[in-house]
């Protein structure tokens, strides 16, 4: 799968405007400051794919990233610390599970935590959800490079601890500064793209 091929599809602000090609596609998913442009950038070789703003949470619709015919990386938008009215709000948490429960295409999800703060509220109701809808959840712990490497580890080994029991969760560093563990992460995106192709 040559992620550095990726490119800009569309953006998308309900399920019906959704990429009707596509066969397969991984999410990412996470709070507003949890680095997905970032991550989706350092994944596919290039700087500006997906839009890094200062600003969190501007990312209010469905972005598609189109890897291979028929293969999509999907950026959803950011959850916690958008400044917009709750009505907007509201809407996008609509949208987004929407897209979340009635997405066929959808055969993986990337959760991205800051490894400073992991697990918050929303990162274990994701966890829950994708559980409970045997979709694979792939979660990283961004930012690693934030902590020294022992901490670092240390923050891996109690998230891993307290993940213990869910079988298609799956957790690592992560680092787009620094490329820490791209090469990880693009094998387990790959394996659910081919898989689902298959």
């Amino acid at each position: 799968m040559n992620f550095s091929q990726s490119t800009f599809v569309t953006s998308a602000a309900t399920l019906k405007d959704c990429p009707p090609d596509s066969v397969a596609e991984v999410a990412f998913a996470g709070r507003s400051n949890a680095g997905k442009s970032s991550a989706i950038n350092s994944l596919c070789k290039q700087t500006r794919l997906a839009r890094i703003s200062k600003t969190p949470g501007r990312t209010q619709l469905i972005n598609f990233f189109k890897i291979e015919e028929g293969n999509y990386l999907v950026d959803l938008p950011g959850y916690g610390f958008a400044k917009v009215p709750l009505a907007v709000k509201n809407k996008w948490q609509f949208e987004l599970e929407q897209y979340l429960r009635k997405r066929e295409a959808l055969v993986g999800l990337v959760l991205l935590s800051d490894i400073r703060h992991p697990l918050k509220e929303f990162d274990r109701m994701m966890i829950e959800w994708s559980v409970q809808s045997q979709l694979p959840l792939h979660l990283l712990l961004t930012k690693s490079d934030k902590l020294k490497r022992s901490a670092a580890q240390n923050a891996l080994l109690k998230v891993s601890r307290e993940l213990e029991g869910y079988d298609e969760v799956s957790v690592q560093l992560f680092s787009s500064l620094k490329n820490t563990g791209l090469d990880e992460t693009r094998k387990v995106i790959s394996t659910w793209l081919v898989n689902d192709n298959d």
